[in-house]
């Protein structure tokens, strides 16, 4: 599969969006690693996913972020693959992986805003899936 004929499944736009605000901050840190792991191995949305295509999605990830336009790109794949009734799961998602870490940085800060703008995600509903990400992810 190349980057002009690669085709996603909801599932790999899902693992994409995860891959992408990991990548975010050029820092992908172990405990975002395992967010996207738990939820590929745990979630019912993922039942019957190949996790062999993890890497290959991470790969298309990758090459993308190194493109000029490549999120721009990135996002017409995910949009194409991703029923709409699944932008939210997709940014309760990244804001998952994003707070698995403890911290929140600039540039996945950024990144969850463009994922905000992209996926037509309402502010309202947007804060509240903000807000359960936090509190899952607190520590004391």
């Amino acid at each position: 599969m190349t980057l002009d004929t690669a085709t996603l499944s909801p599932q790999d736009a899902l693992v994409a969006i995860m891959i992408a605000i990991s990548m975010s901050d050029e820092n992908v840190r172990t405990a975002e690693l395992v967010a996207i792991e738990q939820a590929v191995n745990y979630l019912p949305i993922f039942a019957g996913y190949d996790v062999d295509r993890i890497k290959k999605v991470s790969q298309i990830t990758t090459d993308l972020f190194e493109e000029e336009d490549g999120l721009d790109a990135l996002f017409g794949m995910i949009r194409a693959a991703l029923p709409e009734h699944l932008y939210e799961t997709a940014y309760a998602f990244a804001c998952d992986v994003a707070a698995a870490d403890g911290a929140l940085y600039q540039p996945e800060l950024r990144l969850l805003e463009e994922i905000r703008y992209e996926l037509k995600i309402d502010r309202l509903h947007a804060a509240a899936i903000e807000r359960g990400a936090r509190a899952r992810h607190l520590t004391n």
